[in-house]
């Protein structure tokens, strides 16, 4: 049977419960070292300190050995796009990034220190950032609304000798593609042969086609608010013009209805709605990623009427698609191996390694390991260290 560490969907908490555990906040600072006499304090501060603190000066590459850094990830956010609740700021963002730290050390081990910015400006995160970069080995971006965490993340990964993660893009599109993976078997499909499309053109979206893409996938339709992305659509520039090139090799056009029409897969990374007869469109044995959360766009025990295989973002159905199957591992990896960027071949290694703990137990109610699968970290961590160490 598929290894976890619960029987079942989780009880839905209390408003009471949900504010007692955030009281004073989700973390602490917990120090490794004993101070109980005055040689404790001579080691651990002055003026033993010094030493250390001379050492680095002469030879920085130390401070990951001597400092803290080689195992903190910075989770950076300004609070612009945050869960379903968009931009509501950094100080109303900072319990959400306070659970992403926690769900670091918890899953991973590592530690990691939220740093929530009161600026929207491009520039000034960056800047902000890079000034702040000895502090910690690696950054987690998180909820930075789209188009500008394109920018941001790779202006940052050009600036820093670290890795730098968007999690919000990558960590949807690694466990999006460890469950095609899986569903994929289950109805007995290569990857190269579907027809995927994909509601949601932004972070998230734009990262699950470019994954699947180097994956093998050869058919991808991107769909945002005003319909099918395809080459001659007026008005695109950005990201989506370059991907408007790279996907919808038939040059559909449309609505997202017309998109679902023959289609194999539909991946929703956003909060439009599915009317049920649009998925009566669809080829036999398809498969539904309907991943808005707390809303799916279209009712998962509906979507098992049409669909093969679902799974959404949600605890209480099968085949939770969660992004704490890949960032917990996917940073320990990096850390782990020295890698001073997480490259696409790193993050196709993750998906490989979660799907790879499903193959055994396959089923169309699970193509993904749990997000609680004791498993889960070391195996991607693994993977991706692998993947790092044989790019060098």
């Amino acid at each position: 049977m598929p290894q976890t560490t619960t029987s079942g969907p989780a009880t839905r908490p209390s408003l009471e419960e949900v504010f007692e555990a955030h009281e004073g906040g989700k973390l602490t600072a917990l120090s490794r070292v004993e101070l109980n006499s005055i040689r404790d304090l001579s080691i651990a501060y002055t003026p033993g300190v010094a030493e250390v603190s001379r050492a680095i000066a002469a030879e920085p590459g130390l401070a990951k050995r001597y400092t803290w850094t080689g195992r903190l990830v910075a989770v950076v956010s300004d609070g612009s796009a945050v869960l379903g609740l968009g931009d509501i700021g950094p100080a109303a963002s900072l319990p959400v990034m306070e659970g992403k730290a926690a769900l670091f050390k918890a899953f991973s081990g590592l530690d990691s220190i939220p740093i929530v910015l009161d600026t929207h400006d491009v520039d000034e995160i960056v800047d902000t950032v890079v000034r702040l970069r000895h502090t910690f080995g690696a950054v987690n971006l998180e909820d930075i609304s789209a188009p500008r965490c394109f920018e941001i993340e790779r202006r940052l990964i050009e600036a820093l000798d670290m890795p730098v993660m968007h999690d919000d893009q990558h960590g949807t599109a690694v466990v999006v593609l460890a469950a095609l993976f899986g569903a994929t078997k289950v109805v007995e499909r290569e990857l190269s042969s579907l027809r995927v499309v994909i509601s949601g053109a932004g972070a998230a979206g734009i990262a699950c086609a470019n994954i699947l893409l180097a994956a093998g996938v050869e058919h991808v339709v991107l769909v945002d608010s005003r319909g099918i992305i395809h080459r001659d659509r007026p008005g695109l520039d950005g990201i989506k013009a370059d991907y408007a090139a790279l996907t919808n090799p038939d040059g559909r056009t449309g609505t997202l209805q017309d998109a679902l029409v023959g289609a194999d897969v539909f991946i929703g990374v956003s909060s439009a709605q599915v009317p049920t007869e649009w998925l009566e469109g669809m080829s036999d044995d398809a498969i539904v990623f309907a991943l808005s959360n707390p809303t799916p766009e279209v009712d998962p025990d509906v979507a098992a009427d049409y669909a093969r295989v679902v799974a959404t973002g949600r605890s209480d159905y099968p085949n939770q698609i969660n992004n704490v199957l890949a960032f917990p591992g996917i940073f320990r990896g990096a850390l782990d191996s020295g890698a001073t960027r997480i490259t696409l071949e790193m993050k196709i290694a993750a998906a490989r390694a979660l799907a790879d703990l499903a193959e055994p137990d396959l089923s169309p109610e699970y193509v993904i390991p749990s997000p609680l699968d004791p498993r889960v970290a070391d195996a991607v961590a693994a993977a991706v260290a692998d993947a790092a160490i044989g790019l060098d």
